[in-house]
């Protein structure tokens, strides 16, 4: 009886964390939706009516657009995983929507690492949070890649002035890197929870080609998805510009967004104020722009969570036998 104690204890707090995570969640995208400073949710619903986004023809392509765009960071997922382990699209479905859900509360969604080494025996967690780590580059290589062509048309197509945030910016990677490189040169050997960093680079160096080139291209046609998306609200909302220059903006807003460090959460504010500055420029109304980026998050954050909020909840811990 003594002992039993424990494990029941144990038990209970997990699943209140559990509770808490999925609460937590919702209470946030509530809060997030009903308490819009900038936008009143009551007008965006009547916006999105008057713009007959609930048509079915558009809800129905909307939800493909955003099932494809989660189709291929699970398909992603799965494929980076193999590299140790072979697990079913069903089981990358479960940890990337849990993971999700997970790291909503968490700067720069850094409990998505946690929470996708959690459904692994510990032999393989550290190798999950280098994989995951490895998918989240990749992601981010496409947004860069894709961001400096867009804002440097950008730039020279209206003329605008970022030598602020290019300053800004400069800095700030000038600092960072200053910093990891004084760090660096102390500890010759410097390690991250038993990842010395030459490890790390063997890792990355040991993945096989095939998967390395699979996530890219994943991670292309993924951006690209979600980049379209955008692009078809702005043509739902009436606003007429081509897809080059369109492309040029939403390019352009999510490299902007993508460098300043945020709680997942405010995900959303972060994209309007860059979006609301980008495509303001370009002639989009603040109130319509604002709209879109508030749609896109509840289709391809809010929705997916959703879903997560279930597997989480249905969460159990792994033996330590197994994977």
């Amino acid at each position: 009886m003594y002992r039993a104690l424990p494990y029941k204890t144990k038990q209970f707090f997990f699943v209140l964390i559990k509770l808490s995570i999925v609460i937590g969640a919702f209470y946030f995208i509530y809060n997030k939706l009903t308490t819009n400073n900038d936008l009143d949710f009551s007008a965006f619903i009547t916006f999105l009516n008057e713009n007959n986004v609930f048509s079915l023809k558009n809800i129905l392509f909307l939800l493909f657009l955003s099932f494809f765009n989660w189709f291929l960071e699970i398909l992603k997922w799965q494929e980076l995983v193999s590299s140790i382990k072979i697990i079913s699209f069903f089981e990358a479905q479960k940890q990337s929507l849990s993971a999700l859900t997970a790291s909503l509360l968490t700067p720069n969604r850094i409990g998505d690492y946690g929470a996708k080494a959690l459904y692994f025996s510990a032999s393989y967690r550290k190798r999950i949070v280098l994989l995951n780590f490895i998918g989240n580059m990749m992601q981010m290589a496409i947004t860069v890649l894709f961001g400096v062509f867009g804002l440097y048309f950008f730039i020279t197509e209206y003329q605008v002035d970022f030598s602020f945030l290019r300053v800004s910016r400069f800095l700030i990677i000038i600092a960072i890197v200053s910093i990891l490189s004084i760090f660096g040169l102390k500890q010759k050997r410097f390690k991250i929870k038993g990842f010395s960093i030459e490890k790390v680079i063997d890792f990355i160096k040991n993945l096989a080609i095939r998967i390395k080139v699979s996530t890219f291209v994943l991670s292309l046609l993924r951006y690209l998805t979600f980049s379209f998306q955008f692009y078809f609200l702005l043509g739902i909302f009436g606003i007429e510009v081509s897809y080059f220059h369109a492309m040029v903006a939403i390019t352009s807003m999510y490299l902007l967004a993508s460098v300043i460090p945020s709680i997942f959460i405010f995900d959303v504010l972060i994209k309007g104020s860059v979006a609301m500055y980008i495509f303001t420029i370009v002639g989009v109304n603040e109130f319509t722009i604002l709209s879109i980026v508030l749609l896109m998050w509840i289709l391809n954050f809010v929705l997916p969570s959703i879903l997560g909020s279930f597997y989480v909840l249905t969460f159990t811990l792994p033996k330590n036998k197994t994977a």
